[in-house]
């Protein structure tokens, strides 16, 4: 630029003055900025425009991907009153929270802080869900969520209020995805959530967590899986298996919510709420493979008593009112954790139902003592996350009491 400008003035000496001169540069020191100006604007809008078409063709893959696997659902469960009964009931338990809903899924879908889809497997549902705090310039703690849906109808995204939630007290949130009923049975459910909590565990510090605070957390049908997940891994190590790729030592603490952990005395249950005998055993590769699958049966086998010491703290909570899985699964499956040395704590909660703890309340918003319990966990050694916690507003509501608590009375679950 300065070469520029002297050749500039070499030429136009003989004619123009000296102020001209001064005009013409300074003239020219204000236009070019502007004309870069306008070049990084046009350059900036095609970046815009290929991010919303990202995120919309995100939005109508995943809508797509339900709708198939809803349909292939129903073509094997078959059409009959109780079905259908239960299908309307869920439409206008659906829509009374819709408002909430609706909030939830622009956060997951347009906010920066969630990395959605995140391939941790060769599988076709190996993806995860990344929820990450406003802050990440140090490492922070991570839990990774395992969702329910009665082994049929998971989903990552149904842990996205929880990642909401969380990632605002600081918390990176990993929601697993993993193969339902009829794409895969319970053993390829189990295998893909042990595979992601594998990837996470290696993994989470390319994204600002701390590999050293990993939490593990499922609900229902979830709760299940991930604690069939770490029995399978304790077995592993107790056998000192060659293909072992993570430890349940590197767990700090597993969350069981309203989860069900016998199922030969779940099968009649199920069966008059809906999910035929038939079904059931097929999710769960045949009657003979019930007590492979049912931790509290499998707590009794010798070989935890070499990998005991490994395991970390478990919490169990339930609503007393949760008629889905009734509360007293969370009781024996705690009772079994302690009679081999295992530190467990079983929380119930009276009057909550299934779908209570881990929807209506934090939906409600105020305060939710088994969100303030996980987040005390997880904090428990991080004396500055712990007084913002102490000061922290409380969440807001995303959804009307009255619709709340219309959505409690029709609820299917």
């Amino acid at each position: 630029m300065a070469a520029f400008s002297d050749r500039r003035r070499t030429l136009l000496a003989a004619d123009v003055d000296a102020q001209t001169m001064t005009n013409s540069a300074a003239n020219n020191h204000h236009q070019k900025p502007r004309r870069v100006a306008r070049k990084n604007s046009h350059r900036h809008r095609p970046a815009r425009r290929s991010s919303l078409r990202r995120d919309i063709g995100h939005v109508a893959a995943e809508t797509y991907l339900i709708t198939r696997l809803a349909f292939t659902l129903l073509r094997y469960l078959g059409i009959g009153y109780r079905w259908i009964t239960q299908l309307l009931a869920l439409g206008c338990y659906a829509m009374l929270l819709m408002p909430g809903f609706l909030q939830v899924a622009y956060y997951y879908f347009f906010s920066s802080k969630v990395r959605r889809s995140i391939v941790y497997g060769d599988q076709p549902r190996n993806r995860l869900d990344l929820y990450l705090p406003a802050d990440t310039s140090v490492p922070k703690p991570v839990l990774i969520f395992v969702t329910g849906g009665a082994w049929i109808i998971g989903y990552k995204a149904w842990g996205s209020l929880l990642g909401l939630q969380l990632a605002e007290r600081g918390i990176i949130v990993a929601c697993l995805d993993y193969r339902n009923f009829p794409q895969g049975t319970i053993s390829d459910m189990v295998n893909d959530t042990s595979q992601g909590i594998s990837f996470v565990i290696n993994n989470i510090a390319n994204y600002g967590g701390d590999p050293n605070r990993i939490y593990l957390m499922g609900q229902s049908a979830g709760a299940h899986i991930s604690s069939c997940a770490i029995l399978e891994q304790a077995t592993k190590e107790s056998q000192k298996a060659d293909s072992v790729s993570w430890s349940i030592s590197q767990i700090k603490a597993y969350f069981g919510l309203s989860g069900g952990y016998n199922l030969l005395e779940m099968v009649d249950h199920f069966h008059n709420r809906g999910l035929y005998r038939s079904i059931f055993l097929s999710i769960m590769e045949g009657e003979k493979s019930l007590k492979k699958f049912s931790p509290t049966i499998k707590m009794k086998d010798p070989c935890f008593k070499f990998s005991i010491h490994l395991f970390p703290p478990v919490y169990l909570f339930h609503g007393t009112a949760d008629y889905s899985i009734p509360s007293i699964a969370s009781k024996r499956f705690a009772d079994a954790l302690k009679e081999k040395g295992a530190r467990a704590q079983l929380i119930l909660y009276e009057g909550k139902t299934h779908t209570d703890l881990f929807l209506q309340d934090p939906l409600r918003g105020g305060k939710d003592d088994l969100f303030d319990h996980v987040v005390a966990v997880v904090h428990a050694n991080d004396s500055d996350a712990l007084a913002k916690d102490a000061t922290a507003p409380p969440r807001r509501r995303f959804v009307p009491e009255i619709l709340l608590k219309l959505a409690s009375k029709i609820s299917p679950f």
